[in-house]
């Protein structure tokens, strides 16, 4: 059992060494950041959304923006399409729940925000969807997927594609990447940068 733990463990730290060596996809969390850095300039606001897994996520990375992550300062203001069950059970009953989150975007989102689709897959419908949405009403798309990044990555403005095939490791992958994207944002607009 405890080697099994290890195997683990160690399946974990793999994944995260082949993102700590991959100067492509630290130029696109970089970008991504300094784009939501970018945002925060005007009134807009990051918008997140996944399923299963990928929505606890969407609210984590939510809650630690618009509460705090590594230090006190005003509040940063973050959306999870995932929170609501009226919007998410009428909009479902009425529209399908492929419409769940495009339709909350038509209402709630604004040209300059930055809508962040999570799916280990790449290939969630109803973020397809709100991605289609999003391009219509001037909102900046990043995809935080897995694999080969699915039809999300092909739509996205940013793709943010962790190297592994392993639902749990993506998973572990995304909220690493959503704590590195929460520190850089809290302290380019409220300390003193992250510097190189």
């Amino acid at each position: 059992m405890k080697n099994y733990i290890k195997d683990q463990i160690k399946k974990s730290y793999e994944t995260k060494l082949s993102m700590y060596e991959n100067d492509d996809l630290l130029n696109v969390i970089e970008q991504v950041a300094m784009k939501c850095v970018e945002l925060y300039k005007g009134p807009n606001k990051t918008i997140l959304a996944g399923n299963g897994g990928s929505a606890a996520d969407a609210q984590h990375i939510a809650a630690e923006l618009v509460g705090r992550y590594g230090f006190d300062r005003p509040s940063i203001p973050s959306l999870a399409l995932t929170t609501d069950t009226s919007n998410l059970t009428a909009i479902g009953n009425d529209y399908g729940y492929d419409k769940v989150f495009s339709r909350q975007l038509e209402g709630m989102g604004q040209e300059g925000d930055i809508f962040i689709g999570i799916s280990t897959s790449g290939n969630s419908i109803n973020i397809i969807n709100a991605f289609s949405s999003a391009k219509l009403k001037g909102i900046t798309t990043v995809a935080l997927v897995g694999r080969d990044g699915g039809e999300m990555a092909k739509m996205a403005d940013f793709s943010i594609i962790v190297p592994s095939n392993s639902t749990p490791r993506i998973q572990e992958s995304h909220i690493l990447i959503g704590h590195i994207l929460c520190d850089i944002i809290e302290k380019e607009i409220f300390g003193d940068g992250v510097g190189n």
